[in-house]
């Protein structure tokens, strides 16, 4: 029996990494998944392939920094099927610097996506989750959220925020049957982090922090966020759960 069967699903950036991944189990588990990513083509393609599987998915273009874009999106998931079961706030960015040197521009591109687009598409999505009856909203922050790391520090005070705003929407919206959880996820071998892992020092030095020896994978982030989207966390709100080969354990 599939998990998700005929659940209403939104993904944030889920044009690749992550996000596809995420895209493309809860399809397989039986949702209807709206493919969501600031890249319109990257939705397309990753929409078209799961409809190309026989599964349910709808591309739209969705930058969450912009507010027109969030209502455009829940406008249309309103029309079509009047809920959503799952709302996963995944599409976020990083702009590596030593903080001495961020820019205001840089600062305010980090946070316009990793907060505000985090926040707006948690906010707008209220009515929709509550008409479900037994919605869930899982924001992915990151163990850099717990943690320091050079050149992260504007990425990691975004990350930190989101997982105290999970905490307390988990509150906020509980008596309207909405649960609301995080992942952390630590080191993820993906295409947006390929250049970096691939570096045998930093690789070494990450590793050597990692008590299982190696980096997750975007489908391990997957079967964490089809926890907490299905009825197998039913008593979960409030959680955030570290993917991350035991690293935030171990320090």
């Amino acid at each position: 029996m599939t998990r998700l069967n005929d659940k209403v699903a939104i993904v944030t950036g889920a044009g690749a990494g992550i996000g596809r991944a995420i895209a493309g189990l809860f399809a397989a588990e039986g949702a209807h998944v709206y493919v969501t990513d600031v890249n319109g083509e990257s939705a397309v393609a990753v929409a078209d392939d799961l409809k190309g599987q026989g599964l349910k998915a709808t591309a739209m273009t969705v930058d969450v920094s912009r507010g027109q874009d969030v209502t455009a999106l829940y406008r249309d998931v309103e029309r079509a099927f009047g809920r959503a079961d799952v709302v996963v706030n995944n599409a976020g960015l990083n702009v590596r610097a030593d903080f001495r040197h961020l820019t205001d521009a840089d600062w305010v591109k980090i946070r316009e996506v990793n907060l505000d687009g985090v926040v707006r598409i948690a906010r707008d999505a209220f009515s929709l989750l509550k008409a479900s009856g037994a919605g869930s909203l899982i924001n992915v922050s990151s163990i850099m959220g717990q943690r320091g790391l050079r050149q992260l520090a504007g990425y990691s005070a975004t990350k930190g925020a989101v997982t105290a705003l999970t905490k307390a929407l988990a509150v906020e919206y509980a008596p309207y049957g909405i649960r609301v959880n995080s992942l952390a996820p630590g080191y993820i071998d993906t295409a947006l982090t390929e250049r970096f892992l691939k570096n045998p020092l930093v690789a070494k030095a990450l590793l050597d922090k990692t008590p299982m020896r190696r980096f997750g994978t975007a489908e391990e982030i997957a079967r964490a966020a089809l926890f907490f989207a299905s009825e197998d966390s039913a008593y979960v709100t409030g959680a955030e759960l570290a993917v991350d080969g035991g690293m935030t354990a171990g320090l």
